[in-house]
Formats: C-alpha cells, sequence, structure tokens
C-alpha cells in the first residue's frame, strides 16, 4: 500500500515536471478508485501538476475538497496562480491562510513576493516583509532574495539594497537579484560595480549573472564593458551558441549601439534562435538605416518557422511605421488576420501608428473603430496621428470621447494633445488642456509638457511670454526646451533674445551641432555674417557634425534614399534636368524664387541655388516626375515623400508651387507632421 501511494507521488510530479496533463488526468482518476481521495500528499501533488499544466480550476477543486490542508498545500496552489499569471489570487490566498491554522514557510512568503513583483504592487509587499520579520523568516536565502526582486520590479532599489547589504550570507542567486534590479532601473553603472565585486567575494558568474550586466551595459550606453564581457565569455570557453539568454542579450546591446556587425556574429553563432533574438537583428539594422538588410532578415525569420507572437508583430510593424512601408505594411496587416497573436491590443496599435504614419486616416479610423478593446495607447497613438495631420480640433474631440470612456489619460497622452493643439494653433484649447494637466493630481507636468506650451507660445511671436514660462516651470529646464524658443527666435528673427537663449544651450551642452547651427542662422538672417562664420567655424573645428538631410520615396514597391547633394541614384543627370525644369516654369507661372536664406551665405548666388535644388526631398520628387514622364499617371494622384528633418521654408514653397502647376497632390511627412500640398496651398497653412 505504503509502496502504491509513492508510486502515485512519483507519477504525477513527473507529470507536473514534464507539462503531461493527460497521464495526469489518468493517475488521478487512478489514484480515486484506489482510495487516495483525502490523502494530503496525493492531493498537494495533484493541485501542483494541475498549476503547472496551467489548469488552474482544476487545481482550486482540489484544494476546496481537501479536508485537511498543510502548507505545502496552500502554497502549491498560489504557485499555481502565479505561475498563471493570477498574482491577486495568490495574495488573497495568503491572506486567508493567514486566518487559518497553518503557518506559512518560507516558500509560501517567496512566492508571494514574486506575486507583488509581478503587479508592481509594494504596499503589499512591505506588509508581507514585515509578516516576515516578525516570524524570523526575513534571514531565509529563497526569502531574502524575493525581497530583493519584488523591491527592484516595485521601482523601490533602494529598499531592494537594504535587504541585499543586510543579508548575512549571499547566495549567487543573491547577487544575481541586485545585479539585475540595478539594471533594470537604469542604475546599470551599480550592476557593473556589483559584478565585479562578486567575483572578488569568490562567487562564478553564470549565465544570469552575463545576461544582467550586459542588460546593464546595454542601459547605460558602457559598449566597451560590454565587448570586455564578451571577450571574457570568449578566453573562458563559455558557449554562446548554446546559451540563448546570453547571446541575446550581446546581441541587443551590439544593435542598439549600431555595432550591427557584431551583432550579426553572435546571431549567427547561435544554435537555437530566439524569436526576440530575430526581432533585435531586424529592428537593429532598420534603426541604423540599413533598411534592405532589415528586411533581408525579417525575410528569414519568416522561413524559420519559429512562431512569432506580438511582440514582434508590434516591432516589425514599427519598422514598416517609421519607413512609412505601406506596401509591406499592408501585406503584414494581412498576414496578422490569419495568426493568433493578430488581434493582440498592442498588434493593433502598431497597424494604426503604421496607417497614420503612411499618411492613411481613413485606414486607421477602420483599425480602431474594429477593436473589439482598447487601452490608453490606443487612444493616444489616435491622437498623435490626427496631430501630426493638423486636425487639431479632430484630436480633441478623441481625447474627449477616450474620458466618456472612462479611460484616464495618462502624460503621453496629454503630450500628444498639447502637441496636436500646438500644431493647430490653439492658443485658447492648448491654455485649458494645459491647465488641467497641472490640476490632475495623478499625473506630474513634465519638461515636454512645458515644451509643448513653448512652442505655441513661439509660434505666435510671444518670445518673451515662454521665456518667462520656462524660468518659471516647477521642472528642470532642459536642451530640448530651449532648443524650441531659439527655434521660435529664428523664425521672429529675434536676435537679442536668441543670443541670450544661445549662451544657455551652448553651456548646457557644448557637443550638439544643431544649438550652434540654429545660433548660425539667427546672425546670418540678421546679417551679421562674421558672427554667424565664428560660429559655424566653431562646429568645424569641434568636429561636431548635424544630421544630414535623409528624404525617400516607395516606387512600384520599391524605396529610394536621397541625401541633401546626393548623385548616386542612376537617373541623377535626368533628376537634375527635371527640377531645373520645374524650377523655369515656377518662376514664370507663380514667381517661386529661391529663399537663399536656407543656403550658406559665402558661397556665390548660383551655387546657393544649386544646393537648394539638391535637397533630398526635391531630389525624391524629381525621381517621381522622372517616372512619371515615362509612364502615363494620372496628375491628381497622391504622391507620397517622406524626410527625417524639417522640411526647410524653401522646398515649402517650392512644393507647393508644383502642386499648382502640375495639378498633383504632394503628401510630405517630415521630422514634426505631415504637409499636404494641393492648388498651391499646404495643410499646415505654412504653420510649422
Amino acid at each position: 500500500m505504503k509502496n502504491e501511494r509513492q508510486r502515485f507521488a512519483q507519477l504525477l510530479r513527473a507529470c507536473s515536471k514534464n507539462l503531461i496533463l493527460d497521464q495526469g488526468f489518468q493517475v488521478h482518476s487512478a489514484a480515486l478508485k484506489m482510495g487516495y481521495r483525502s490523502d494530503t500528499m496525493i492531493n498537494n501533488d495533484l493541485i501542483d501538476m494541475y498549476g503547472k499544466c496551467g489548469r488552474g480550476e482544476m487545481a482550486r477543486k482540489v484544494f476546496d475538497q481537501m479536508l485537511q490542508r498543510n502548507v505545502v498545500s496552500w502554497t502549491s496552489l498560489m504557485c499555481g496562480y502565479l505561475n498563471l499569471g493570477d498574482a491577486k489570487s495568490s495574495l488573497l490566498l495568503l491572506s486567508r491562510m493567514g486566518r487559518s491554522m497553518v503557518k506559512p514557510n518560507e516558500f509560501t512568503f517567496s512566492t508571494n513576493f514574486k506575486a507583488c513583483g509581478f503587479i508592481g504592487v509594494v504596499k503589499n509587499g512591505m506588509q508581507i516583509h514585515g509578516w516576515c520579520c516578525k516570524t524570523g523568516f526575513e534571514w531565509f536565502h529563497v526569502v531574502g532574495n524575493s525581497m530583493i526582486d519584488m523591491y527592484s520590479k516595485c521601482g523601490r532599489i533602494e529598499s531592494a539594497a537594504k535587504v541585499f547589504d543586510e543579508m548575512p550570507e549571499r547566495s549567487l542567486i543573491t547577487w544575481n537579484a541586485m545585479i539585475a534590479g540595478y539594471a533594470v532601473r537604469h542604475t546599470g553603472d551599480k550592476s557593473l560595480v556589483l559584478f565585479k565585486e562578486m567575483q572578488m567575494h569568490g562567487k562564478l558568474p553564470d549565465e544570469f549573472t552575463y545576461t544582467s550586466t550586459l542588460k546593464a551595459c546595454a542601459g547605460i550606453g558602457e559598449l566597451r564593458a560590454g565587448k570586455q564581457i564578451h571577450g571574457f565569455l570568449i578566453s573562458t570557453g563559455f558557449h554562446l551558441s548554446q546559451q540563448t539568454i546570453v547571446a541575446g542579450s550581446l546581441i541587443d546591446l551590439y544593435a542598439k549601439y549600431g555595432c550591427l556587425f557584431e551583432a550579426q556574429r553572435v546571431f549567427d553563432l547561435v544554435e537555437r534562435k530566439s524569436v526576440i533574438s530575430w526581432t533585435t537583428i531586424v529592428v537593429g539594422y532598420a534603426q541604423d538605416g540599413n533598411l534592405s538588410k532589415a528586411m533581408e532578415s525579417y525575410a528569414a525569420l519568416r522561413k524559420s518557422n519559429i512562431p512569432v507572437d506580438g511582440f514582434v508583430l508590434s516591432s516589425v510593424m514599427a519598422v514598416f511605421a517609421d519607413f512609412a512601408l505601406l506596401e509591406q505594411g499592408k501585406q503584414m496587416h494581412g498576414y496578422m488576420k490569419k495568426v493568433p497573436f493578430g488581434l493582440d491590443i498592442s498588434v493593433s496599435n502598431s497597424v494604426m501608428d503604421m496607417y497614420l504614419k503612411c499618411g492613411l486616416i481613413e485606414d486607421a479610423d477602420k483599425v480602431f473603430n474594429e477593436m473589439p478593446k482598447r487601452n490608453v495607447i490606443s487612444w493616444t497613438v489616435m491622437i498623435t496621428g490626427y496631430g501630426k495631420h493638423g486636425f487639431g480640433k479632430e484630436a480633441i474631440n478623441i481625447f474627449e470621447n477616450m474620458q466618456l470612456e472612462n479611460l484616464a489619460p495618462d502624460e503621453v497622452t496629454y503630450l500628444a494633445l498639447l502637441t496636436s493643439c500646438s500644431h493647430s494653433g490653439l492658443v485658447d484649447e492648448s491654455k485649458k488642456y494645459f491647465s488641467r494637466l497641472c490640476n490632475d493630481p495623478t499625473i506630474k507636468a513634465n519638461v515636454e509638457h512645458y515644451a509643448c506650451m513653448v512652442d505655441l507660445l513661439g509660434r505666435l511671436g510671444r518670445l518673451k511670454e515662454a521665456r518667462d514660462l520656462i524660468k518659471s516651470m516647477p521642472v528642470e529646464p532642459n536642451t530640448g526646451i530651449w532648443q524650441t524658443l531659439l527655434s521660435a527666435c529664428k523664425v521672429h528673427g529675434d536676435l537679442e533674445m536668441g543670443s541670450e537663449v544661445g549662451e544657455y544651450l551652448l553651456k548646457m551642452d557644448g557637443v550638439s551641432a544643431v544649438n550652434y547651427v540654429m545660433i548660425s542662422s539667427i546672425y546670418a538672417n540678421a546679417g551679421f555674417w562674421k558672427e554667424s562664420e565664428h560660429v559655424r567655424k566653431s562646429v568645424k573645428a569641434s568636429g561636431l557634425k548635424k544630421v544630414g538631410g535623409q528624404s525617400w520615396v516607395e516606387i512600384d514597391k520599391t524605396i529610394h534614399f536621397f541625401y541633401n547633394g546626393d548623385e548616386r541614384h542612376p537617373l541623377t543627370p535626368r533628376i537634375h534636368e527635371k527640377l531645373k525644369e520645374v524650377e523655369k516654369k515656377l518662376k514664370e507661372e507663380v514667381h517661386y524664387a529661391y529663399e537663399v536664406r536656407f543656403s550658406l551665405h559665402d558661397v556665390e548666388e548660383e551655387s546657393r541655388e544649386e544646393s537648394l535644388r539638391f535637397h533630398s526631398e526635391k531630389l525624391a520628387i524629381g525621381l517621381v516626375l522622372v517616372r512619371d514622364d515615362r509612364v502615363a499617371k494620372d496628375d491628381k494622384r497622391l504622391i507620397r515623400i517622406f524626410k527625417n528633418l524639417r522640411v526647410c521654408g524653401d522646398c515649402h514653397e517650392f512644393i507647393k508651387g508644383l502642386s499648382k502647376i502640375s495639378k498633383k497632390v504632394f503628401l510630405v511627412r517630415d521630422a514634426n507632421r505631415f504637409h499636404k500640398f494641393e492648388n498651391g496651398a499646404c495643410s499646415c497653412r505654412d504653420y510649422w
């Protein structure tokens, strides 16, 4: 009889370990027939087996029918709930256990610290911590390690460090928990210190140590330290090819900092590639501007037959959105409808974002309206999209409808709304919602929210009011908000304030070429050529480089990229010829004249015109016009052009005039917003 009981227990534990639910059912049925319905050990093994196999309701049923329960019974059900992602039920069960005669053990506490970390509720974790102190369990390794993890995940890294410092003995798991905690909370420098310290204490790092430390390197930009760890792994014979998680952290580090050659080498080493590593490679190439390699890697992922999840779909769709790859985005949308994760909220949000960034508001609306469930991000994506198209009042309507759905806006939603109001020049509305934000006790206005108000006031020429707002705001101003004001000084030709703001900026950030370029332009526009030249020479002497203008256009499912002055395209002579032809017509028919203030002042007039003619967006448009000469095209068709920076004033006037004489409609997405050019006018009403 005893051997039979033991055999049932061993079979259930095997089913639990290997997640064999069908056989577990059979063992359960056999145990009932053999009279073990009230056996505590068998029931505990059944609870554990059902919990690990994802059948929480069966685990609860066994638990509820038990005549006697011990600490293992309660803890096994808590673990089952946590395994199913139901941390709240685990905590409720702990509360109920506290009222019973059964006392918790170290594994009960450890499980529920994990539950607190899972839902991010530090208050409950602190209560359990107090309970541990009263019962003496705080010094158990498994409890202390779980406390460190809980406090870290709840954002209380100081409390985690206090527990770590007070632990009389630290296992490798203890060190790993603290290193991981610092890495997650963006204090990776402390992770690196602990990484060295643990080795001095005789602890050898394992795959979890390396993973967290590499994550810390990625978080604080310590590429050099990451490379040293990589070298150490190689020298110690660490099998990266078989350690998917460590390799994935290395790939992420290299990809994040543009070292795609190194990222690809590590990726190629891995025998069983994870879907996350595939996604990191795809996104890494895209962010590095190598779209062809990104698409090649994505195609290889599809062929690998590795099942994709919502994270992958959203990440790849984000690439299509950023590069405005409409055809690929549509194909991906069609694919999403056929896979299990295609209906995830995060996936639908990424589809909406793609359509909005490609200029298709109606398609985004359709996805939004068909979503069975929406979250705050869904509404925020729509507000942002409408705002970038210049539909500020429509963005406000979406914001108000969101609140009618009993969804509270967060700080990102408010930022999207204020940006939308700013793009549309809605002064009263901006003030109204900014005031509402400042009076909302659940959200704290940050520097980006104030920057929206500065941008709005700056556009209206109320520069002094904008400056006073920066100086009076309760948060520390950053370079971005001063750059916003400096840009307004440039637009309105305020040399005095521009010089003042420029001094602030150069003291705060003397390594950004953007600051020098804007200051130089303000001097040049005011006719102070020597001062302008002095600033420009400072940039050259410092070796600083401004981000180059890049534009692209999709023609017959092929993406064509252009930089300013780019001559790499095989049709460059035809493009130049076409642009000269168009400029001649513009001068004759709409009196277009080059805005030479957007070019360098120290070159001849003819050369200035040449430099403006070959701005990247004009080259992209020139290619479209050359291609249209070869085939019959509908004059009224929409031509989409995309640029990584703001469109300059000269190109804005050029495209306005072109839309009038060609009868074509141009939709240009720059770094800030959309411009729809039609019949000689722009949707931004020259307000951008």
